[in-house]
């Protein structure tokens, strides 16, 4: 198939575009060319690239990509239904296939566990909110094929991954690595749940390859299971030859601790995800090719906080 990429140059389409070249594909990168793809492959050579502003260009972004005339065309950067609906509009008349990136937070808090995607949705926050209007709007499409993926928290190389206490903040991994005290708010029982960007690559690369399986349908795109807080920071302790020093506090005092790190860690805690890929598996054949502290480490490694094995 002709593929059309958008967002190609980022953490997913840096392995998504290698990937679909290796599978046979005519593929199109569309970027705003601001950066190279955050991993070098030969693949790239093979790819025609497009650079173009979506934001900046408005509802010309979709004709744009309609004239590169699809055969599908992967959507990993668009954040608003505004956005996605301009496309949509553009390529109802190619017969394209549409595969759009969304999140497992368009479930907001989980009353169930692991989520299926067909549990009932309330989700919270501007980024979920918007990415489940977003789903919601796709999946009831009727002229265009559409698919939507759901990523957990996206880890791997590259990227600045979520730590066991659903934050960003360095200092996590710092206490970690030296025996340092850890605070966690609660019991440190809620879940988190990550996916390698790679494993992701895959869910849109076998989208692609069964679109008809994939029509009209969301998938979770995860890795085989959760963490929870307490689990993950014991776990990623023994990268270092520690055991993790917890200690559990109100989120009050959390807060005070935690300063501007605090609501990141309400949003992702607060929401204790574990997704099921029972769907993906079945009607797509999806197989996670890494585990959630495997995605976690590799990150943790690239930014040069762990010796890669063997080093």
């Amino acid at each position: 198939m002709r593929v059309v990429v958008v967002g190609a140059t980022g953490h997913i389409g840096s392995y998504l575009v290698p990937r679909l070249v290796r599978a046979g594909h005519d593929v199109t990168a569309v970027s705003r060319g601001t950066r190279e793809p955050y991993h070098p492959d030969p693949a790239w050579s093979r790819v025609e690239r497009v650079v173009a502003d979506r934001d900046a260009e408005g509802a010309a972004f979709g004709a744009r990509v309609a004239a590169l005339a699809p055969d599908a065309v992967v959507d990993l950067v668009s954040f608003d239904l505004t956005s996605t609906r301009v496309l949509v509009e553009a390529l109802r008349p190619t017969g394209a296939f549409l595969a759009h990136c969304g999140t497992i937070w368009v479930h907001g808090p989980a009353a169930a566990s692991p989520l299926r995607e067909d549990d009932p949705r309330e989700p919270f926050g501007e980024y979920g909110t918007r990415k489940a209007q977003i789903e919601e709007f796709l999946l009831a499409e009727r002229e265009l094929r559409c698919t939507v993926l759901h990523p957990g928290h996206i880890s791997g190389p590259g990227w600045p991954v979520i730590t066991p206490l659903g934050n960003l903040d360095p200092g996590v991994w710092r206490a970690l690595s030296s025996g340092g005290e850890l605070l966690v708010p609660g019991l440190g029982l809620e879940t988190l749940h990550h996916v390698h960007a790679d494993d992701v690559a895959q869910g849109f690369e076998l989208a692609l390859a069964r679109p008809d399986a994939a029509a009209g349908q969301s998938f979770h795109v995860v890795s085989d299971r959760a963490l929870t807080v307490r689990g993950f920071a014991r776990a990623a302790a023994a990268w270092w030859g520690r055991e993790a020093n917890l200690r559990s506090v109100s989120w009050e005092q959390f807060r005070a601790a935690a300063g501007e790190h605090a609501d990141a860690s309400w949003e992702h805690l607060s929401r204790s995800h574990s997704a099921s890929t029972d769907k993906a598996r079945t009607l797509l054949g999806y197989s996670p090719g890494y585990t959630s502290l495997e995605a976690a480490r590799s990150a943790v490694e690239a930014m040069g906080l762990l010796p890669a094995p063997g080093a």
